[in-house]
């Protein structure tokens, strides 16, 4: 009987097979997907994956439409099924089981894009940690131990001028001990208790690309073949020329010049000004000013907002075209481009500059031709607010009536208009004597009269709004701390100390100085939350990075709690079993499942003077942690900017009162801006408005010509940002756009075409907006050629070797060549200088993204590996991720975004979700603006965009702005 029902069971489930197979064709292709298995992870460089997949498994994701763009240079996944807004969605949109969730057309999707995006992350790891102190070891591996599975360097070591030298073992095997591991130390050391110097204030950038493939003119005067092969002798530090490439290809076009006179609009503040840009429908201008917020905190070059004053380099303006067509610059040309050939600017810093040696044979460099330090801690630790030396430390005022707050004082200005939270103070380079609330602070001339804060360079009115934020934010922390702690002041704190670990620390036992540093501590941990679950899943708006961001966070188990309590359990033991592939590969694909915020929390063995119970957690993969140069290039995102902000009053939130230019809210003047219009009515102005679209064509006009004042009479007194950013990366050795690619494991381009979104150009349809961006796409081609130029190819001359030809890169079994100088094109062809364009031109000309994305895919590229390593690094998110280190008010204050857990009304998206952290904050602190942020589900999104379904990107208003002119011509 039983032979029978399995037979009738087996008929069964084949005859459903079938069914869903004629059903839905695209579930035969599941199948030879099925068959195949999953592809293994690469082994060696140019085998990598590339985010391009085999048909078969293009068509079980995405059907015919996936398939159809499998030819292209770009990532397959954003053409899967419900990878986009509610169109991209394909059968049913609500399954009823998890099983049919996952199996139907759109759960295939998003899993496959979430797959195809853990496997990016995987090889990154594996391919692109090459750090500056430690690589060599990283591939020979020590005493027989793989290199990527070692934990500990000498070269991490504390050097003996350091003044904790002797607290961490001086001489001796260095361990960090008692009161270097409690909290958030100044300059950064001791967050890893086994490498007290590692991400520490003053440590050398590292890079996610090979060392050879870095300073490309330094690597080819050195006899680099490859890297002679790729460029021709077509490039050097000015050519092509910066200034030229920022009139031609970053220029913001205006309709009527004299309303925007170069960004610098109007006097009074006019609201007829106008500055004419091209804006991103679903990110605001609070969100531009975010991620210059968190730069100031991840990493800087400068020594007290200061370069090399010793030398001087020139900024272009000189010539145009490259190789046999490279001639000067007529001053008619000049004078049509409004360039600038006197203008001089500081040369960069670095720490080395010798050659460096070289191991393996000779085959491989031990560091990068030059090194950059980093003159801030790498750490997310709050260190644009708190500091990252004693110097900077000096400028932070700490309220001498209570050590636990940050000092905020009033402001006539703003009390008379009912604003009583207080500001922060200014910095003073020097005081009058009758003035007995004035300080004198340590600090470059420039910054007199800015709000005193540890980071007060490039200071302007977005800096003035973050900073005046949560330092409101720090004080509402300390309050809500005493009122709870004063409802019952013995008992447990949950917080602990090292010098008895065992003990019980009760409320009343915790010292201000000891609070200051717990709020530093939450603090630092609400904008790491603000960061990856609510500006990045904005900046990156679609279902797959919503939960692959939110997985960092949490985990994909997190609604199940033992499931979850499991796959930690897993994460941890594979982290720490000595093969080379479970500590970084598994460990890796595990993570998303467990989440990286409290790895190794669930061991209970021990306390907080056990090595292993505090820093267990921390995974560096075999690389020490510190944020690469890389990182610091793709975050050259001016375009952000709008050139007038459209001033706004909470009382009349749909009128636009006046339109305040940017360039004149820097230094001092932003601290004028900000008393004058106050926190709330910056808020609202920046929550409405739209920022501009990552791309060309799309740069502030003021920052092409920008006045500095501070700087004496002379040839640097104006810069052109756009050109600086350019020189920038030459400077510091950034491998050009193709093979910078290449290195991060995405497909070369072969041609400036390839800049042309395929699929727009392919669709019948197109509205009118569609033929013009098409247009504008096609014209920018033309732009590029006559930039960058063309030459007579060379297939005999082979121009990289980290990746195979494209007929390999998706997965195949055969082994092509590496790419040659004629790229794919038949030999002694003209082709386009594809591989000579900067990295920062390159990305921002990628017109194919991913849905909803406002970076491209090659920035995004970089933002994989660094935005999980920064967490996966990080003691105070992994296993100090705790109540002895944050207290258990603390701990829950950052879980619940604040004193109370609250959840959004409905589903944004289709999911339940928290109210966000940043608009808890703006609610909390900014009083007045609650009835406008009560409709907002994400502090990023414009405040007053309809969401509307999935992931939709339309610019449509809420019923209560119809009438704000933002608005004017939309249903």
């Amino acid at each position: 009987m039983l032979k029978y029902a399995a037979a009738g069971l087996g008929f069964i489930g084949v005859f459903v097979v079938a069914l869903w197979i004629t059903l839905d064709p695209s579930v035969r292709s599941c199948i030879t997907m099925a068959e195949r298995g999953l592809l293994p992870v690469a082994e060696t460089q140019p085998e990598r994956f590339l985010g391009k997949v085999l048909d078969d498994t293009a068509r079980c994701r995405g059907g015919d439409h996936a398939a159809k763009y499998r030819d292209t240079p770009w990532v397959d996944w954003s053409n899967y099924w419900a990878t986009g807004d509610d169109t991209s969605r394909s059968g049913n949109r609500h399954p009823l089981t998890f099983i049919t969730k996952h199996l139907e057309r759109n759960g295939r999707g998003v899993d496959g894009a979430l797959m195809d995006l853990e496997r990016q992350r995987v090889e990154l790891i594996k391919f692109n940690l090459f750090d500056n102190y430690t690589y060599t070891e990283y591939v020979l591996g020590r005493d027989g131990q793989d290199g990527r599975t070692i934990k500990s360097w000498p070269e991490m070591r504390l050097p003996p001028g350091h003044p904790d030298y002797g607290k961490v073992g001086g001489e001796g095997v260095q361990v960090c001990r008692g009161e270097m591991i409690r909290f958030r130390n100044l300059d950064g050391t001791c967050n890893d208790m086994r490498n007290p110097a590692m991400g520490s204030t003053g440590m050398s950038y590292p890079r996610n690309v090979a060392f050879e493939a870095t300073f490309p003119i330094e690597a080819a005067k050195l006899g680099d073949t490859v890297v002679e092969n790729r460029h021709g002798g077509r490039i050097d530090a000015l050519t092509p020329d910066p200034q030229v490439i920022s009139r031609k290809l970053f220029t913001r076009p205006q309709k009527r010049p004299e309303l925007c006179n170069a960004g610098y609009g109007l006097p009074d503040n006019d609201v007829t000004a106008q500055c004419d840009y091209t804006p991103a429908p679903f990110f605001n201008v609070l969100a531009a000013y975010w991620i210059q917020f968190m730069t100031h905190d991840w990493f800087s070059h400068l020594q007290e907002g200061r370069n090399n004053l010793d030398l001087k380099i020139p900024m272009g303006c000189e010539t145009t075209g490259v190789g046999d067509a490279k001639r000067d610059l007529t001053s008619e040309e000049v004078k049509r481009l409004k360039c600038n050939p006197k203008a001089r600017e500081y040369a960069a810093l670095f720490a080395e500059t010798d050659p460096p040696a070289r191991f393996d044979g000779g085959s491989r460099l031990s560091r990068a031709y030059k090194t950059t330090p980093s003159t801030v801690t790498a750490w997310w630790d709050a260190s644009q607010i708190y500091g990252y030396d004693d110097v900077s430390r000096a400028r932070v005022k700490i309220d001498p009536s209570d050590p636990a707050k940050l000092l905020l004082r009033p402001v006539p200005a703003r009390e008379e208009a009912g604003d009583t939270a207080g500001y922060l103070s200014l910095l003073h380079l020097e005081c009058a004597a009758a003035d007995a609330t004035c300080e004198v602070s340590p600090m470059n001339p420039k910054w007199n009269g800015q709000e005193a804060v540890a980071f007060p360079e490039n200071w302007s009115i977005g800096m003035s709004f973050f900073h005046n934020l949560f330092a409101r934010e720090h004080n509402s922390f300390v309050d809500a701390f005493r009122a709870h702690a004063a409802k019952d002041p013995n008992a447990d704190s949950g917080l602990r100390r090292p010098q008895a670990p065992q003990e019980v620390v009760t409320y009343e036992d915790i010292e201000p100085e000891e609070l200051f540093e717990i709020t530093r501590l939450v603090v630092a941990a609400m904008i790491a939350k603000i960061h990856t679950i609510e500006w990045t899943t904005q900046l990156l708006y679609d279902e797959p990075l919503y939960t692959a961001m939110n997985s960092n966070w949490y985990g994909l188990a997190h609604d199940y709690p033992r499931i979850d309590d499991v796959l930690h359990e897993i994460v941890m033991d594979l982290g720490h079993d000595g093969d080379a592939e479970h500590e970084t590969t598994w460990y890796s694909v595990f993570s998303s499942g467990a989440g990286i915020v409290g790895t190794g929390t669930v061991n209970a063995e021990g306390d907080i003077a056990t090595l292993d119970y505090v820093n267990a957690g921390v995974n560096h993969f075999g690389s020490p942690f510190n944020l690469p140069e890389e990182f610091v290039s793709v975050y050259r995102l001016h375009p952000l900017l709008p050139d007038l902000i459209e001033v706004r009053e909470p009382a009349r939130p749909n009128t636009i009162a006046g339109k305040l230019p940017i360039v004149t809210t820097f230094r001092h003047k932003a601290t004028d801006a900000m008393h004058k219009h106050g926190l709330e009515s910056i808020a609202l102005s920046f929550g409405r408005q739209r920022l501009g679209a990552l791309a060309l064509q799309n740069q502030p006009r003021f920052l092409q010509s920008l006045m500095m004042p501070s700087r004496p009479e002379g040839d640097t007194k104006v810069i052109d940002v756009t050109a600086l950013d350019i020189i920038r990366d030459r400077e510091r050795g950034i491998p050009r756009f193709n093979e910078f690619r290449r290195q991060i494991g995405l497909r070369q381009l072969t041609s400036f075409n390839d800049f042309v979104d395929k699929r727009l150009k392919d669709k019948g349809d197109r509205t009118k907006e569609e033929e013009a961006t098409l247009k504008q796409q096609e014209a920018l081609v033309l732009l590029l050629r006559e930039v960058y130029g063309q030459h007579k190819c060379d297939k005999n001359k082979i121009i990289s070797t980290v990746q195979h030809s494209p007929d390999s890169a998706a997965g195949g079994t055969g082994q092509s060549p590496f790419p040659n100088d004629c790229l794919g094109h038949d030999n002694g062809t003209m082709v386009d200088n594809v591989e000579d364009l900067d990295t920062i031109v390159g990305y921002l000309a990628e017109s194919t993204r991913p849905h909803g994305f406002a970076i491209s895919e090659t920035q995004f590229q970089i933002f994989i590996i660094n935005a999980s390593r920064r967490l996966f690094s990080d003691r105070f998110f992994t296993s100090s991720f705790r109540p002895e280190f944050y207290s258990t008010f603390g701990l829950d204050w950052v879980k619940n975004n604040g004193p109370d857990k609250r959840m959004e009304k409905g589903k944004v998206n289709g999911h339940r979700i928290e109210v966000l952290p940043l608009k808890r904050i703006l609610m909390r602190n900014l009083p007045g603006l609650r009835d406008q942020l009560e409709p907002v589900k994400n502090a990023f999104d414009p405040w007053a965009r309809a969401r509307g379904e999935y992931f939709d990107t339309s610019w449509k208003p809420i019923p209560s702005a119809k009438r704000d002119p933002a608005f004017l011509g939309q249903d």
